[in-house]
């Protein structure tokens, strides 16, 4: 489920393969959440689970303990074991999905999105989110209308779970260096947008000794900004970390899969360099091997990666494709343009809360401020944008664009993407990405120059509209 600023506007229910998402008694209606969580659960039955066991979690959202009452009772009465977590980032519950043996788990969480948003998210055995044919297979059997449910005398049990918290903990202190990070007794604001990540991040940098300085820290799920980790969302956190002087700051969604990083002077890196950092630090001090990012994740990547002979490789948009990808070939680091680092010391999931981790102990190893590390990455210009575009008309939309660009490298594994090369590397980039749900395309282009960027932008809408406009 991506991002989209046109999606918020939207009262349409979002279905993708990984789960819904919608706006609170309008797509989202109680009993379209019952039916969703009776899918899946049928799916777990229809896979040979007489009693599938499923972990259940939340975000702070003021909806979020209703649908959690829904979610576990529609569990239940379709004869799974509940394990409830309650308030966990989801990182903290995907990591809890082995460790309980469990069959599946159901985070309700709409991450990034407005507060009048909610979500349900679906994930596999692994902790990992569901693959396309799985999801496939889930909304099958929610378009059927078809659902199991038991008799009183097999109806499910709940148990709670009130040390996931602290396993998570555990595991992000195996990950870093903590005696090296607490040496250096770094000041941290702490962004938590008044969600899930204020029960454990603020934990973590005060066991790694930091000074820990919060905004937004309630538990109340009323966001005073976009929780997006978007740079203009993101002027508190900058003026604070000035304000008080701090060494550096972090920016978490609302379930805190995803994190951005402010410097020391106050300037917000972007949201794609919460991975470059990671990527960065692990290639030059921890160990070297392949990553894995999306197709429209900067090409700083590629570039950092070079410099260690490190290969990287290129998926479709979303979690489970990126990290599916990892765990095959092994990387090392991994993840996506969009404040979400993948760690596979810790988990084949976005971990916003051992990203910070990971960040101190590079602040820690190149003992340099962050302002310094920020300007010693590679960087290049990034424009993200959305056209309005019928559905019906992307594959003839494809194929004119194609028929018109000769001279760029074509990927047409998501969407289609054109790369102009220059002395074996790319030098600039344009992906364009149909919505799944609504009739408009995402154009993300980047280049080496503002100018440039800007111009293939340019380009690229126009030839787009005018198409549009001919049909």
């Amino acid at each position: 489920m991506s991002s989209s600023h046109s999606l918020e506007k939207k009262s349409e229910l979002m279905v993708g393969v990984s789960g819904i998402r919608g706006i609170v008694g309008e797509a989202l209606k109680p009993d379209v959440a019952l039916h969703f969580v009776q899918a899946y659960a049928n799916y777990l039955v229809e896979k040979g689970l007489k009693r599938p066991k499923v972990l259940v979690a939340r975000d702070t959202r003021p909806t979020g303990q209703a649908l959690h009452h829904i979610v576990k009772g529609a569990l239940l009465t379709s004869g799974c074991d509940v394990v409830d977590l309650d308030i966990v980032t989801t990182p903290t519950l995907q990591l809890a999905v082995p460790f309980h043996n469990a069959d599946g788990a159901i985070c309700i969480t709409a991450s990034h999105n407005p507060i009048e948003w909610n979500a349900l998210k679906f994930f596999q055995p692994s902790g990992m989110y569901l693959d396309k044919a799985q999801g496939t297979e889930v909304i099958a059997l929610y378009e059927e209308k078809c659902f199991r449910t038991v008799g009183w005398e097999n109806i499910g049990q709940q148990t709670l779970d009130n040390e996931a918290n602290a396993r998570h903990i555990e595991a992000i202190f195996k990950l870093v260096d903590v005696e090296l990070i607490r040496s250096k007794n770094f000041h941290v604001v702490l962004d938590g947008c008044n969600g899930a990540g204020n029960v454990i991040s603020p934990r973590v940098l005060e066991v790694l000794g930091c000074r820990v300085s919060r905004i937004n820290e309630k538990l109340d799920g009323h966001f005073t900004h976009n929780p997006e980790p978007l740079n203009k969302n993101m002027v508190e956190l900058m003026a604070e970390v000035k304000r008080v002087g701090a060494d550096v700051g972090f920016a978490h969604d609302a379930d805190a899969d995803r994190v951005a990083i402010v410097t020391n002077d106050g300037v917000p890196c972007g949201e794609d360099f919460s991975l470059v950092w990671a990527m960065a630090h692990v290639l030059k001090n921890r160990r070297q091997g392949s990553v894995v990012t999306n197709l429209s994740t900067t090409m700083a990547v590629d570039t950092v990666a070079a410099q260690y002979g490190c290969e990287v490789v290129r998926t479709a948009v979303g979690d489970i494709n990126v990290s599916g990808k990892m765990r095959d070939i092994g990387a090392v680091i991994g993840g996506e343009g969009n404040g979400g680092v993948i760690i596979p010391d810790v988990q084949y999931g976005r971990d916003g809360v051992a990203s910070i981790a990971l960040v101190l102990e590079f602040l820690a190893t190149e003992n340099q401020s962050a302002q310094q590390i920020h300007e010693s990455l590679p960087r290049y210009f990034n424009i993200k944008s959305t056209i309005q575009f019928p559905r019906e008309r992307i594959g003839a939309l494809f194929s004119w664009l194609k028929s018109k660009e000769k001279t760029a490298r074509v990927d047409e594994q998501d969407g289609l993407k054109f790369e102009w090369p220059k002395a074996g590397a790319t030098q600039s980039w344009v992906h364009i990405r149909p919505s799944g749900t609504e009739p408009f395309v995402r154009v993300i282009c980047e280049a080496q120059t503002e100018a440039e960027a800007k111009r293939i932008q340019k380009t690229m809408r126009e030839e787009i509209e005018s198409l549009s406009t001919a049909w």
